[in-house]
């Protein structure tokens, strides 16, 4: 059974909304996902992350990615390894 999108429900009902409007919606996504981190890689996410910046949904696409764990990609126009660096900092407030 296929999930359908429904606009009328509110933000609560469908946390996903955000990604309706976001700026990567039309764009090929294996740009938000590079094969490495050197090289080509290093531009490819260069120009993942310019999307992002212009993006109204950037701030819920990377609370989306800190909050499911996506540790792979682009997301909210941070890259995987800047991901890890919160992940990790938050980590270490909670231990604290």
């Amino acid at each position: 059974m296929a999930l359908v999108y429904n606009e009328t429900r509110t933000e609560a009902e469908n946390p996903l909304k955000w990604r309706t409007g976001a700026a990567c919606k039309d764009t090929d996504p294996d740009l938000f996902f590079p094969i490495g981190s050197t090289g080509a890689a290093v531009e490819q996410i260069d120009d993942a992350k310019a999307v992002c910046g212009t993006c109204h949904a950037q701030v819920d696409c990377l609370d989306f990615a800190l909050d499911t764990n996506q540790d792979s990609g682009v997301w909210g126009g941070l890259s995987e390894e800047e991901r890890r660096d919160i992940r990790r900092a938050r980590r270490r407030l909670a231990a604290n």
